[in-house]
C-alpha cells in the first residue's frame, strides 16, 4: 500500500523560505513521476511542480524562479524548496505520485497517489 507523508510546512514571513519533504513508502518509486499540488482556502487545487524519473522538471508559472523540486530516489523522497515566499503561496501542499508520466501532469486527475497535505502559511 502506497503512502505519502509530507513534512516541512509551517508559518513563514513573506520573503522567507521553507523546504517541504515527502517520503513515499509501499513501493519502488524510482521510475515514477513525483510532484506537488496546492490548495488555498476557497480555491481549487492547483499544480505546483513535478519531476520525472529522469529528473526533468516542470513548474507552474507563478512559482518559476522561486521554487525548486528535487528527488532522492534512494530515499523515495521528493522535496520542494520554496524561496521568496509570497502571501499568495499560502495553501495546503500535497505530495503526489504517478506511475506513468503524461502531458496532462498539471491536472489532478492523473495522479495515482496523494499525501495528506501540509499547511504553509505566509504572513505579510
Amino acid at each position: 500500500q502506497v503512502q505519502l507523508v509530507e513534512s516541512g510546512g509551517g508559518l513563514v514571513q513573506a520573503g522567507g523560505s521553507l523546504r517541504l519533504s515527502c517520503a513515499a513508502s509501499g513501493g519502488t518509486f524510482r521510475s515514477y513521476a513525483m510532484g506537488w499540488f496546492r490548495q488555498a482556502l476557497g480555491k481549487e487545487r492547483e499544480f505546483v511542480a513535478t519531476i520525472r524519473s529522469g529528473g526533468t522538471t516542470y513548474y507552474t508559472d507563478p512559482v518559476k524562479g522561486r521554487f525548486t523540486i528535487s528527488r532522492d530516489n534512494a530515499k523515495n523522497t521528493v522535496y520542494l524548496q520554496m524561496n521568496s515566499l509570497k502571501p499568495e503561496d499560502a495553501a495546503i501542499y500535497y505530495c503526489v505520485v504517478r506511475s506513468i508520466f503524461s502531458s496532462d501532469y498539471a491536472s489532478a486527475r492523473g495522479w495515482n497517489y496523494w499525501g495528506q497535505g501540509t499547511q504553509v502559511t505566509v504572513s505579510s
